[in-house]
């Protein structure tokens, strides 16, 4: 999978296939490790896994609730006083 290295505000970064993302069961506002293998001239991307979710509790679903709480947290903080 071939791709270029886009200009994301100030910084860099290189679009993933949706398809390599379902395979891994990763969504938008999953997380992962960037390090740098300097050895072998290469950048490593590694999804990060929780130690366990709670039991029934989908990882993409997770995901998605945390974009929801990132994306309306003004609005909650509200909602809460």
């Amino acid at each position: 999978m071939r791709r270029k290295i886009c200009t994301i505000g100030n910084s860099r970064g290189v679009s993933l296939p949706a398809e390599a993302l379902e395979r891994l069961k990763l969504a938008v506002g999953s997380e992962v490790e960037v390090q740098v293998d300097e050895e072998h001239g290469r950048i490593v991307i590694e999804p990060v896994r929780p130690e366990q979710y709670l039991e029934g509790v989908d990882a993409q679903f997770a995901a998605q609730v945390g974009e929801f709480i990132e994306e309306y947290r003004p609005a909650l903080k509200k909602l809460a006083e």
